[in-house]
């Protein structure tokens, strides 16, 4: 969550770029990550310097030595590429450097062939005014000082960048008619919980956007090797350690760092973001790729352990366009990438994601049998309903969270009726003192413990005989009961005195009125 100031400094960022002339909220959203991302860069290089005079442990900085400007023969010392150097200059001489020198040094970080490159290779800084880079880089300062405000709060920096992400996204008036939104970082926490990815697993998003789900299963698998004394319970009430000092094996955390996470996006701004992102989180070669995972373009079947998504809404595809492997006849999106994550994922993968409700009741011949898919080709473990604001406010659509597995038999599945996910439901999402989130969890790691038969309770199992005979409906109000309490009335005599009195107190009113008109 956003303080006031951060979403002020914000505002002021998108106006200084609106008439700088970058009135396109994307681009202008590209150019702000690009000096997000040189800031985060030259803080992370000197943090890391720091932590290895300190251990004694040798650490080469990317700063070190020199840079060979492209196209001439020009080397100049890559310590002048720091944003902590170059903010100091004047500003046309800045903003000449930043363009002819930094930037070019950025395409090229991590080498020539990793993904970042590739997916770089396209970029242009194309801020145009001298004042508009100092400006933009004077509020990006004043940014990260309120991000260290937060840390020191125990907010986690990721949480709080992601955050600034969001806010910067939701400007884009089309990220809202595509059905794209940010998925609250404590929902992609729950979401990790139920799904538990683990070493040395690998893990997708097939519409990565920012990268939100990967560095939330980053921070997952993370937690599992912190040792307890470097843990803390977050705000959410998550235990969370960013450590892994119980990771020895270099085999491991090389796999970890370069060979677990995937993302797809067809947007490749969003791409960028994301690359950016995860570099900056110590994901060293984040696997990203620019392709639209529902079109002819995509191949990866039986491939991953793991699929944390949320996907678009209320988007729809060409039906030319969609992949001959998805097997349900329709050109909703919310419905075929249900059906493409379960092609994606390997034999006994795992899968958490989110869907609008109309998946889980819609009638159409396509939403019935994306749900027999599930319930006959997944094993479904659990439906947990969500209260339509926490996607507030940028969308009021009430949502569910599917938790599968591809293969196996689904015998019975678990339903869990959200009321509070720890925020406020309507636009302001204040922070609240109770929570759901903590609890579906405790409840679903002992699921199998006990019947859960009581429907009157916030979970409950059913039967998949039962869910068949509704026509695989999979909507928590088909089976939920409501306990209805018989209300009781007073005798009819005091409700008679109850009214006598009310009459007399109404007459002595209007007594008083008419003798000070009188």
């Amino acid at each position: 969550m956003l303080t006031s100031n951060m979403k002020s400094l914000i505002n002021s960022l998108w106006n200084k770029f609106w008439s700088g002339g970058i009135a396109n909220p994307l681009t202008a959203i590209e150019q702000i990550s690009y000096l997000l991302f040189l800031r985060r860069l030259d803080e992370l290089d000197a943090k890391l310097i720091s932590d290895a005079e300190f251990t004694g442990e040798k650490y080469s900085s990317i700063f070190d030595g020199k840079f060979k400007i492209p196209n001439t023969n020009e080397e100049i010392d890559r310590a002048s590429l720091r944003w902590s150097y170059f903010k100091q200059m004047e500003s046309g001489e800045m903003l000449h450097h930043v363009q002819m020198k930094v930037f070019p040094f950025i395409k090229q970080l991590n080498g020539t062939n990793t993904a970042f490159a590739k997916h770089m290779q396209d970029a242009v800084f194309i801020i145009p005014k001298p004042s508009l880079l100092v400006e933009a880089i004077s509020i990006i300062d004043q940014l990260y000082g309120e991000i260290e405000k937060q840390m020191k709060k125990g907010q986690m920096f990721h949480d709080t960048q992601g955050d600034m992400y969001e806010f910067l996204l939701s400007e884009i008036a089309s990220a809202g008619k595509n059905g794209q939104f940010r998925t609250p970082r404590h929902i992609i926490q729950l979401m990790c919980e139920l799904v538990n990815p683990q070493l040395p697993e690998t893990v997708c998003d097939l519409t990565s956007g920012t990268g939100g789900f990967l560095l939330g299963a980053y921070q997952h698998i993370l937690t599992q090797y912190t040792s307890e004394k470097y843990q803390q319970k977050d705000e959410n009430g998550f235990i969370r350690g960013t450590l892994g000092d119980k990771i020895t094996n270099e085999k491991l955390w090389k796999h970890l760092k370069e060979n677990t996470f995937f993302g797809y996006d067809f947007d490749s701004t969003m791409v960028r973001i994301c690359l950016m992102n995860l570099l900056l989180h110590g994901i060293s070669n984040p696997n990203i790729e620019r392709r639209d995972t529902l079109s002819k373009n995509y191949n990866e079947d039986s491939k991953y352990n793991v699929i944390l998504a949320n996907p678009p809404f209320k988007g729809s595809i060409d039906k030319g366009d969609i992949n001959d492997t998805l097997s349900l006849k329709t050109t909703k999106t919310e419905l075929l990438f249900v059906n493409r994550i379960i092609n994606s994922l390997c034999s006994g993968g795992r899968a958490a994601v989110i869907v609008p409700d109309g998946v889980l009741f819609g009638s159409s011949n396509a939403h019935k049998d994306l749900r027999k898919m599930l319930l006959e080709k997944c094993e479904l473990q659990g439906v947990i309903s969500m209260p339509s604001g926490v996607f507030k406010p940028y969308a009021g659509v009430s949502t569910a969270i599917l938790v599968f597995v591809k293969g196996g038999t689904t015998e019975k599945v678990w339903f869990y009726d959200m009321h509070s996910d720890g925020y406020s439901l309507d636009d302001k999402r204040d922070k609240l003192e109770t929570s759901d989130l903590p609890d579906i969890v405790k409840d679903w790691k002992v699921r199998h413990k006990s019947d859960n038969s009581d429907r009157k309770a916030k979970h409950f199992f059913i039967p998949i005989k039962e869910i068949l005979d509704n026509n695989y409906d999979l909507s928590i109000n088909r089976y939920k009961e409501i306990a209805y309490e018989q209300p009781v009335y007073d005798k009819p005599e005091v409700i008679l005195d109850k009214l006598e009195k009310i009459e007399e107190e109404i007459s002595s009113d209007l007594k008083q009125l008419k003798e000070m008109i009188g």
